[in-house]
C-alpha cells in the first residue's frame, strides 16, 4: 500500500476515533465567554423517525481557527418542544475536541416522530441562535405532503446568498443539498466580491475549514440551515474540481492526502452522522457518505455519492486527469462495460434499496444530470457529443441502474439533479436514441435544479441542447436559484424558482417554470 493510501487510512481511522469520544470526552467548562462562538450559526440534518443530528462549530473569528485555545470545550445543548424552550425534550453536553476544529455532532435519540423541534448549544453565558428542527414521520404511516427545497453549487464570489433566503422563507420540511457547497478557490472575503479570482486554493485541512468557515458566515445560508434538517452529499468541489476516485485533475501523487483533508473538513461542517469506514488494507479507503432516509411510506431519499468509487474520466486531454467533451468516434472507451460511477458496492446497494422500498416516491438523490444530453444534433445510434465528467461519461453505468429500475420497479422512481447550474426537466428512457414510446418507455422522471450563484453557459446554447435532446422537455441556465418540491400521494409538483438578480441580497424570486409527475405515470407533465 503507497504512503497516500497509508496517510488516508490513518487519518480517516482516527476521524473515527475522535467523533466516536466526543461526547464523553471530559472538555473543559467556562463561565464566560470572550468572543461570541457560534458566529457560524447552526445546523441540524439526517433526519430518521426517532432522531436527528444536531451541529454547530465553536469559532468566534470566522477567518482565525487560531482564537480559540487548542482544548476541549464542554458545549451544552437542548431540544425543546417549543421555540421558547419551556418544554424540553432533551438535553445534555457534547464535547468540542480541536482535534475536530470545536465542531459539535449530537445525534439525539429517542425523539418523536414526524414533529418538530428546536434547538440550541450554549457555551459559558453565550447562547447560540435557535435552530428548528424535525423528525421524519413512522415507517408505517402515510403523510399527507412532503415540500423538498433543493440546491446546489453555491461559489462564493459568483452572488449573494438570496437563494436560501427564500429557501428559509418556503417553510420547506426538509433541504437536500447535492454538492459544491464550498468552491475550493477564491479570496478569503466576508463580502461577496463582485470579480471572481483564482486565489488561495485549498489543500490541506486548515485551507478546508477556512473555507467552510467563510461561506456559513452568510446570515442567509444560516437561515436556511436554521429552518429545516438537511439531507446532504458532495460533489467535486468539496475537495477540488473534476476530481474522480482517488485522482485529480493535475494527476497530484498526494492526492490522497488532500482528498482525506477535504474529507475531515466536510464531517466538520456538516451535519451528518459518521458512518462505519473501511481500514482493510486491500480496498480503497473512503468515507461512506450515500445512505436511505424515508419519510413514511411517501418518500424515500437514495442519496448518492458519484465521486468516490467512480471510474476515471475517459480520454483526458493534456496528460491530465478530468473531464472534456467527446464523441464515440474519438473515445471508444466511454462505452466500455466496466466503467462504473457508483462503484460495485453503491450500485448493489441501490439495486437494493429499489427492492425493497415500499414507498410512494422513489427520489434518487444524486449530484448531476442523468438525461443525456449531446452537445451536437443526433441523426442515428451512436451520434452525439458527450460532457465526460457527468453521467454521459458513463453510458453503461447508467444503462445497469435503469436496468434495475426496471427489474426491480421501485413506485415513482424520480431523479433530482445539480452541478450543471442549469433548470432541467426530462424523461428518463432506457434507450435515448429510441422515440418510439410503446417500445421504450419512460423509466423515470429528472428534474435537475441550476445553482445557488455559480455561472452557467448562454441561454442560446441550453436552447439547442433541448432541440437536439427531445428527451429533456425543458432548459433554463441563465437564471440562479433553487427547486421545491411539494409532494403528495398523488402526485408531485415541481417548481423552478429563479432569483432576479443573483449579485443583491434581496434579491425578490420567482416561479420561472412547473411540472407535475402524477402517481403510476412517469414523466413530466408541464403545468407553466
Amino acid at each position: 500500500m503507497d504512503a497516500g493510501r497509508r496517510y488516508f487510512l490513518d487519518r480517516i481511522s482516527r476521524l473515527a476515533g475522535l467523533a466516536a469520544c466526543a461526547a464523553a470526552f471530559p472538555g473543559r467548562a467556562i463561565g464566560k465567554t470572550i468572543g461570541y462562538p457560534f458566529t457560524l450559526g447552526v445546523a441540524s440534518g439526517s433526519p430518521r423517525a426517532d432522531s436527528i443530528v444536531l451541529w454547530t462549530r465553536l469559532l468566534p473569528d470566522p477567518l482565525n481557527a487560531l482564537a480559540l485555545p487548542p482544548v476541549a470545550y464542554n458545549v451544552r445543548w437542548e431540544l425543546a418542544y417549543d421555540d421558547n424552550f419551556r418544554n424540553i425534550a432533551a438535553k445534555g453536553e457534547s464535547t468540542a475536541l480541536p482535534e475536530l476544529a470545536h465542531s459539535v455532532h449530537v445525534d439525539v435519540t429517542g425523539l418523536q416522530p414526524d414533529r418538530w423541534y428546536w434547538y440550541r448549544f450554549m457555551l459559558g453565558d453565550a447562547v447560540s441562535p435557535v435552530g428548528r428542527t424535525r423528525t421524519a414521520p413512522a415507517a408505517d404511516t402515510m403523510p399527507l405532503g412532503l415540500r423538498v427545497a433543493v440546491a446546489s453549487c453555491q461559489h462564493w464570489e459568483f452572488g449573494e446568498y438570496a437563494a436560501h433566503r427564500h429557501i428559509a422563507a418556503a417553510n420547506p420540511d426538509v433541504v437536500t443539498f447535492l454538492g459544491d457547497y464550498i468552491y475550493e478557490w477564491g479570496p478569503f472575503d466576508l463580502s461577496h466580491p463582485a470579480k471572481s479570482r483564482r486565489v488561495n486554493e485549498s489543500v490541506d485541512l486548515a485551507g478546508y475549514r477556512g473555507r467552510y468557515a467563510q461561506y456559513k458566515t452568510d446570515p442567509n445560508l444560516q437561515a436556511a440551515h436554521h429552518a429545516a434538517p438537511w439531507i446532504v452529499t458532495w460533489d467535486d468541489h468539496e475537495v477540488c474540481n473534476d476530481y474522480g476516485n482517488d485522482r485529480d485533475e493535475r494527476l497530484d501523487p498526494n492526492f490522497l492526502q488532500r482528498r482525506a483533508a477535504a474529507y475531515q473538513a466536510f464531517y466538520e461542517h456538516m451535519p451528518v452522522r459518521l458512518p462505519p469506514l473501511s481500514n482493510e488494507p486491500t480496498r480503497f479507503a473512503h468515507m461512506r457518505i450515500y445512505e436511505r432516509y424515508d419519510w413514511g411510506r411517501l418518500g424515500r431519499f437514495h442519496v448518492l455519492d458519484d465521486r468516490q468509487y467512480r471510474a476515471y474520466q475517459v480520454c483526458p486531454k493534456g496528460g491530465g486527469g478530468g473531464s472534456t467533451s467527446i464523441t464515440n468516434t474519438e473515445c471508444a472507451e466511454r462505452l466500455d462495460p466496466s466503467r462504473t460511477m457508483l462503484g460495485a458496492e453503491q450500485e448493489k446497494w441501490l439495486a437494493h434499496g429499489f427492492a425493497n422500498s415500499t414507498a410512494k416516491w422513489n427520489i434518487l438523490t444524486q449530484q448531476t444530470l442523468m438525461a443525456q444530453s449531446s452537445q451536437i444534433p443526433v441523426q442515428k445510434e451512436g451520434d452525439g457529443k458527450f460532457w465526460t465528467d457527468g453521467w454521459d461519461g458513463y453510458p453503461v453505468a447508467r444503462q445497469r441502474l435503469f436496468d434495475d429500475l426496471q427489474k426491480h420497479k421501485p413506485s415513482n422512481p424520480v431523479v433530482i439533479s445539480g452541478d450543471v447550474h442549469t433548470f432541467y426537466a426530462a424523461n428518463l428512457k432506457r434507450d435515448f436514441y429510441n422515440k418510439a414510446s410503446s417500445a421504450n418507455p419512460i423509466l423515470a422522471t429528472e428534474f435537475c435544479g441550476t445553482s445557488i450563484t455559480s455561472s452557467s453557459r448562454p441561454q442560446a446554447r441550453t436552447d439547442e441542447y433541448v432541440a437536439q435532446n427531445p428527451h429533456i422537455k425543458y432548459g433554463r441556465s441563465d437564471k440562479r436559484g433553487f427547486m421545491l418540491l411539494d409532494i403528495s400521494a398523488k402526485q408531485m409538483n415541481t417548481y423552478f424558482l429563479a432569483l432576479d438578480d443573483v449579485r443583491r441580497a434581496d434579491s425578490a424570486v420567482s416561479t420561472i417554470a412547473s411540472f407535475a409527475v402524477e402517481d403510476g405515470r412517469p414523466g413530466v407533465v408541464v403545468r407553466g
